[in-house]
């Protein structure tokens, strides 16, 4: 799972990224409105958290603007403003611009990650916590991965690139999706980090007298499927 966060004040998004992260959610940060919107435009994310104000552009504004790129798309992103307004008129305004929820700071960090959660879990949006392939099951929400249910312990680098391909079973990511998707943005495409994953990722997924499970497609990518 990807997420932007939007917020000029670097050290709230600091405190994000890293609390984040350790949920194993990858973050990337826009300290402006342009930069948001260039990078909401141009990368894929699950959700965005987005600050209201933003100089001069109020979380309605931006919300409509995130709505428009979005319609041309036809990708609908979930949309969290979270201020220190607590203004009715300020918070009707921004939900009908689109924004899915409305947080007043200060907040605890858990109960942000709660609404990430039940945001998520709204129909049409991502309708699913658990996967399966044969007898390979990973549960999101503990983030727990098990084959034959034997638990394999995986790194958080590891369990987003499991995530990612269990989400697109049968489909092949190239290392340039896998890279977008479970990496931030500032991660080095050229480096050779995506096959050092990939080799101790199908040690562990393709045990030892097991049907394989993860499969590297040759010039294209790599799968998680039960059919080669």
């Amino acid at each position: 799972m990807k997420l932007l966060i939007i917020d000029n004040d670097r050290d709230v998004v600091s405190f994000l990224k890293e609390r984040f992260q350790e949920k194993c959610i990858m973050v990337d940060q826009a300290y402006g409105a342009t930069e948001g919107l260039r990078m909401a435009k141009t990368c894929t994310y699950d959700l965005i958290i987005l600050s209201h104000p933003l100089g001069t552009k109020s979380g309605a504004h931006l919300s409509t603007e995130l709505r428009r790129q979005a319609h041309a798309t036809r990708c609908h992103v979930p949309i969290i403003i979270i201020s220190h307004e607590q203004i009715p008129e300020t918070i009707v305004a921004c939900l009908d611009a689109g924004a899915d929820d409305y947080l007043i700071k200060p907040f605890f960090f858990e109960e942000l990650f709660s609404r990430v959660q039940a945001v998520l879990r709204r129909p049409g949006i991502i309708e699913n916590n658990i996967f399966c392939i044969d007898d390979l099951h990973l549960d999101c929400t503990t983030q727990k991965l098990t084959r034959a249910g034997k638990i394999i312990y995986l790194t958080k680098k590891e369990y987003g690139i499991v995530e990612y391909l269990m989400r697109h079973k049968g489909c092949v990511k190239s290392r340039t999706d896998i890279v977008e998707h479970v990496w931030d943005i500032h991660a080095n495409p050229f480096s050779n980090m995506i096959e050092m994953h990939m080799v101790n990722l199908r040690k562990k997924i393709n045990g030892p007298n097991q049907k394989p499970l993860l499969h590297c497609v040759v010039g294209r990518g790599y799968k998680l499927d039960s059919e080669r």
